[in-house]
């Protein structure tokens, strides 16, 4: 069994603090600089000012209409961040970032526990350089925040089984379970770390400690108290008030969206061997790359290291776990992302310097050759943006202006390896993906944010229609929601688009003086789209207005009369 190690952090290299400070500049770098940006971003950023607004913070409504694919606990905290700041540009992004900065300190921590500091420092520093965990850190996904809960249940465990024992740990393992399930469903999965660990942890230590015990068994009953703190009172005030609306609710949340969503998704299908033919070489890049040249490593350390082996099992359990699921997402796999990063620190920092050579060099090359293609790509938006993918159309205006920061990006990772030989290959990775994220925040983000935003189509609307006219959205997004000072009204975004344009008609048919705003690419039965108004471009989409010359005479579309009126409270709050 690994012995714990006490480490001297004061014998870091003198790098290391402005590796950390860096780190956490970049983390928290271009907050308050950009609006939420599609697809899911808007959703959640205005379930959470919904909540503020409402004041009903169980239940959480999107224009209105209850939202039930996901548990509120990530809706919870940008809420509570908007709260505290007013300001929904600074709060939608904080709940991610400091779950980033909580997931690092944690694998630190364990890693100086089990391995000693040498280990912990590579593994911050392979979470830094792995694509997936600063994406979804500087982003406003659950994923984040879901991925700390399920770290600090891992910890738990293994601090209380593998150093302790640590009952408070322990305890704090099977809370943390919980609110990782009141985050997005899966958060028990560091309870499957039972199994290895049951299989290769001794019943006493060698200092004859019992880590095995009966009040084990309080972990699961702990856990399933701090759902009870959620659970209950939403299923009482279902049950009491009992509309169809709530019922429909709590079926959809508890049912739908966990084990009838994993056994049978109807979305994101993708073979049993995506995860490691395509998630794990792409966003996993170069750690998955790191750990096949250093397969021999981890085959040697395998018998003599229990450690190793349970981290290990545990993300192989992960991976089988959403393998054997259709539905199938990169982001799926991230909370797998920081043990299986602690586990190859330990592997790397064991490796003799000439069995690193080889990934070394490979990964130098590849930082230079990225450095290179960036370079190249200023060059061809400034001298020839016409040869730009298509899609670079969408953000025309915006190319120009990104090129002198791609430059200088490129010139900077080409010159990492050259400029820092005499560093470690992990610290130059490290520096690559954190000045990659500085450039990102403060010259990607804001440049693009005018493009990610319905702002000018939301102020030509306002230029056409008098300030009483009341607006309707088909197939609405959120992000109109967000930057909106007038009432939307929407046609449920549960319904299909028939049905929603059932009861637009209907709506439209009661006072000739509404209007409608669409996307153009819909095909409608009940308006003549030929009488439409060209608003803008929002969402690669190009949206219009239909006003009451658009209706036809009939529709005989589904019956669904429902409309859901959204009134902001707070103006402006994203200007």
């Amino acid at each position: 069994m690994p012995r714990p190690h006490t480490g001297n952090l004061d014998q870091a290299p003198s790098w290391w603090p402005w590796l950390v400070g860096l780190t956490l500049i970049a983390l928290f770098a271009g907050i308050g600089l950009r609006a939420p940006w599609p697809a899911d971003e808007p959703r959640f950023a205005q379930v959470a000012r919904e909540m503020v607004e409402s004041g009903q913070w169980l239940f959480p409504t999107r224009g209105g209409e209850f939202y039930p694919d996901k548990p509120p606990v990530f809706m919870w905290l940008i809420a509570l961040f908007y709260q505290l700041t007013g300001q929904l540009k600074i709060a939608f992004l904080l709940p991610s970032a400091l779950a980033g900065l909580g997931t690092l300190w944690l694998v630190f921590d364990l890693g100086r526990r089990l391995w000693g500091d040498h280990v912990a420092r590579s593994a911050v520093l392979i979470l830094v350089f792995t694509p997936q965990f600063l994406l979804q850190a500087k982003g406003a996904q659950i994923d984040a925040v879901l991925c700390v809960w399920i770290t600090l249940g891992c910890y738990g465990l293994v601090r209380h089984f593998l150093v302790g024992p640590a009952w408070g740990w322990y305890a704090a393992s099977w809370v943390a379970m919980a609110l990782g399930v009141m985050t997005k469903g899966v958060g028990f999965l560091p309870a499957l770390m039972l199994i290895p660990l049951a299989i290769w942890r001794r019943r006493f230590d060698d200092s004859g400690h019992q880590a095995w015990r009966l009040r084990a068994w309080w972990g699961p009953v702990l856990m399933l108290a701090t759902l009870a703190l959620w659970l209950a009172p939403m299923w009482l005030t279902v049950e009491r008030v009992h509309s169809p609306e709530l019922l429909a609710y709590r079926d959809n949340i508890l049912f739908r969206q966990t084990a009838e969503r994993y056994a049978n998704a109807w979305h994101h299908i993708q073979p049993w061997h995506y995860y490691l033919t395509t998630a794990l070489p792409t966003m996993w890049f170069p750690l998955a790359a790191l750990f096949v040249l250093r397969l021999r490593g981890i085959i040697d350390l395998w018998s003599h290291d229990a450690a190793l082996r349970v981290l290990l099992s545990w993300v192989a359990l992960v991976l089988l776990f959403f393998s054997l699921s259709p539905g199938k997402r990169e982001v799926y796999i991230l909370p797998a992302l920081p043990m299986c990063a602690l586990a190859l620190a330990c592997v790397w920092e064991q490796t003799p310097a000439a069995g690193r050579r080889a990934a070394a060099v490979l990964l130098r090359a590849v930082l230079v050759l990225m450095g290179v293609l960036l370079t190249a790509l200023a060059g061809v938006a400034w001298l020839a943006p016409h040869r730009l993918p298509a899609r670079a159309d969408d953000y025309a205006g915006a190319v120009a202006a990104l090129a002198p920061g791609v430059l200088l990006l490129g010139l900077a990772l080409t010159g990492i390896p050259v400029l820092l030989r005499k560093r470690a290959l992990f610290e130059q990775l490290a520096l690559a993906s954190l000045l990659t994220w500085l450039c990102i925040a403060f010259w990607l983000w804001p440049t693009l944010d005018p493009h990610r935003t319905p702002r000018t189509v939301l102020q030509e609307l306002e230029r056409q229609i008098g300030p009483g006219t009341q607006v309707g959205m088909l197939e609405f997004k959120e992000q109109f929601l967000l930057f909106t000072d007038r009432p939307m009204v929407h046609f449920s975004y549960l319904a299909p688009l028939a049905q929603q344009e059932s009861s637009a008609w209907h709506w439209m048919r009661a006072d000739p003086a509404r209007v409608l705003l669409v996307p153009d690419h819909l095909v409608l039965r009940c308006f003549d789209l030929s009488r439409h108004r060209v608003l803008g471009q929002a969402h690669r989409r190009d949206w219009v207005m239909l006003d009451a010359t658009a209706l036809r005479e009939h529709c005989y579309g589904p019956v669904g009369h429902a409309t859901y009126r959204y009134i902001p409270v707070r103006k402006d709050i994203l200007s």
